[in-house]
């Protein structure tokens, strides 16, 4: 057009604005701008400065579109909507909100793109008392009757505010449904954490014969995943392949992974991860987070290796993450260098859930001084970090400590929440100490606060440790019928735990019946633990089937199923589950334990080590204690350890000297 000698009017530049926008073409669009201000087409066009600000927004530049708004000469409804909008799409709440308020100090009316773009505002800040002002607005000049986005931004906000109740009552009374509204609904239950609920308006939903979106499925995906309900997810992720909607969006791939992993079915979620046509860091975050929430420390860290040597960075999300599986495996050099790489990168004057993450990190692995440091050193504490120095302190047996820092935290204006309480309470799970476990449980409904599912883990935990059946029994059935808490695969497996210390193995297998999934590999560890305890050959076996049948190299399986049939006399069965476990090479983590010195030097002892420098005097103390010890009448258990890869018994009078020497210098029991 220009090439012809044709000079473009206020339309055209308009119209290419737009393009610009489209093709993210912001040097083009500089261009145009200037060409515009030369032309002093911005004096007399309200549309041109509308097109300018919409095209910096589009293309990222937010800070010019702004300067754009405030030095037009004349704005209208739709300058400031546009900008509005901009904010909500950044997720700035407050700043929206406040040019809400100043386009209205400028005597202009909303428009119902403005009343959606500010009530998506208002489920960002949580401010419903300026949603329902506008939720009035709206229904005075009858909008609702006109616009169904309108509707659906209304369920939206209540929903997103928490205000259930009023998100249906919008719901029911909009003079017309579509999945857009449902979803709202359904995405306000998913991020509130009312799993069920979202299932239940799901179903309501299909009932009235609206077919699910995208966006629909990537919620109840979620929803699945809070509930840890696998067979309903396992549904959906059959009607989403059928469509073929996982070849074209990365966010469902990314939601379904999330399900599997959070549901403990990390087979599923591991198979998903592989077959997702495009992978991100989301991807990754999520397949790690789920075999660190289940435990299995070295598959998170397998991961991380992976993921970095595909190109992917870590991010916060992964940090936190790979520090849980830090703790878990009591990997202190990687823990360390996690730190150094978290601290460089300035993330620790960012993130409060990575200063909680490295306190618990150095916690668990029992150097408590330098969790104590770190917590020391935190710009910014809240509950979480505070609550995981109580969680270190409690699990190390140092409850004086830990209840010490508990009214510590309370004396520098922190209420313990839920979080803090459940800490306390699995610390003294751990150490077996029951009773002051639910004195705490008591102590903290006492003081208006309701427990969690995480909170009934840890009274499970210790009624199992304590061998307290009844009272176990009865906060199970409870968690439902009092809290509204549905159980999952954790509590289950804490009651297999339970009973099969118990020795109530048919109580045991009929929990592990009413599973969500028995694809679960910890339930069937409990099992195999107490039929080592009881000496159940037959249930051992089938339970050690399971367990390597989900994850072959799972080393203590093998070990706690040689050792059952080494207890029972079968040498030859022992031998052979012996072979099958270097077969699938399922190596057992050596034993470690860690201090930190007064200079703040982390010391590592690995068993069976000899490179520490003062080992020689380390082995001649250890050999001195020993003496003590059988001085006293004390000697090793020798009922089932491994010589020279060898199964042996004590009732066997073989090389009981050198069996004695390995049982103080083998990890291996």
């Amino acid at each position: 057009m220009q090439r012809e000698g044709l000079s473009p009017n206020a339309v055209t530049y308009a119209c290419i604005l737009k393009a610009c926008s489209i093709m993210q073409n912001v040097e083009m669009g500089k261009q145009i701008h200037d060409e515009i201000v030369s032309q002093g087409l911005l004096e007399r066009n309200v549309v041109l400065g509308n097109a300018l600000v919409d095209m910096y927004d589009k293309c990222g530049e937010f800070v010019k579109a702004l300067k754009v708004l405030y030095e037009l000469p004349t704005r209208n409804v739709i300058s400031w909507t546009a900008l509005i909008a901009g904010y909500v799409q950044r997720g700035q709440g407050k700043e929206a909100l406040g040019c809400f308020n100043g386009m209205r100090r400028e005597g202009l009316s909303p428009n119902a793109t403005t009343y959606a773009c500010t009530l998506k505002a208002c489920g960002i800040m949580q401010e419903v008392d300026m949603g329902m002002q506008i939720h009035d607005e709206i229904v005075s000049q009858g909008l609702l009757e006109k616009s169904i986005v309108l509707g659906g931004a209304l369920v939206d906000m209540y929903a997103k505010c928490g205000v259930f109740t009023k998100a249906h009552k919008v719901l029911e009374e909009l003079p017309v449904r579509n999945v857009v509204s449902w979803s709202a609904l359904i995405t306000g239950y998913a991020q509130q954490g009312h799993g069920q609920e979202a299932l239940d308006s799901f179903q309501r939903m299909r009932s009235e014969g609206f077919s699910p979106n995208a966006i629909t499925y990537a919620c109840i995906l979620k929803a699945c995943g809070i509930i840890r309900d696998a067979d309903v997810g396992k549904q959906i992720h059959d009607e989403i392949a059928s469509q073929g909607l996982l070849k074209r969006d990365v966010v469902l791939g990314n939601a379904l992974l999330d399900m599997y992993a959070k549901c403990g079915v990390l087979l599923k979620a591991q198979k998903v991860f592989d077959e997702l046509h495009i992978r991100d860091a989301i991807s990754w975050n999520s397949l790690i987070a789920g075999y660190a929430q289940e435990g299995l420390a070295h598959k998170a860290l397998g991961c991380l290796h992976q993921m970095r040597s595909e190109g992917f960075s870590p991010d916060r999300v992964t940090y936190a993450c790979i520090l849980k599986a830090c703790g878990i495996m009591q990997d202190i050099d990687m823990g360390k260098q996690i730190h150094d790489e978290i601290v460089s990168q300035g993330l620790l004057n960012k993130d409060v859930v990575l200063c909680g993450a490295l306190v618990d990190m150095y916690a668990k692995c029992g150097i408590l001084l330098k969790s104590q440091k770190v917590f020391d050193e935190l710009p910014v504490r809240d509950a979480v970090s505070w609550s995981a120095l109580i969680a270190g302190y409690a699990q190390q047996g140092q409850g004086e400590e830990a209840l010490y820092c508990f009214q510590r935290m309370r004396s520098e204006g922190f209420s313990p929440n839920v979080v803090s309480w459940t800490s306390l309470i699995g610390g003294y799970a751990q150490q077996g100490q029951a009773k002051e476990a639910l004195d705490c449980f008591q102590c903290m409904q006492k003081e208006g606060i309701s427990p969690d599912a995480i909170t009934f883990v840890n009274v499970l935990n210790a009624c199992s440790h304590s061998g307290l059946v009844d009272e176990g029994e009865m906060y199970f059935d409870n968690m439902k019928k009092k809290y509204g808490i549905a159980p999952n695969n954790e509590h289950y497996t804490c009651m297999v735990d339970l009973f099969g210390r118990a020795r109530l193995f048919d109580k045991a297998m009929k929990v592990i019946t009413m599973m969500p999934s028995s694809e679960y590999p910890p339930v069937w560890s409990a099992l195999l633990g107490a039929c080592r305890k009881w000496g159940n050959v037959k249930l051992g076996r089938f339970a050690f089937e399971r367990a390597v049948q989900l994850d072959q190299y799972d080393a203590a399986a093998y070990v706690l199923m040689s050792n059952i049939y080494a207890a029972a006399g079968l040498q030859e069965e022992a031998e052979n589950i012996e072979c099958m476990r270097i077969k699938n090479a399922a190596w057992k983590q050596p034993g470690c334990s860690c201090w930190v010195d007064e200079s703040g030097n982390v010391n590592k002892f690995v068993v069976g080590d000899t490179t520490h420098p003062p080992s020689r005097q380390i082995y001649a103390k250890l050999q001195d204690l020993e003496l003590k010890l059988s001085q006293q009448g004390y000697s090793p258990n020798l009922h089932c350890v491994r010589c020279s890869g060898m199964i042996v018994c004590a009732l066997l009078k073989m090389s009981a000297p050198n069996c004695v020497q390995g049982s103080f210098c083998s990890s291996v029991r």
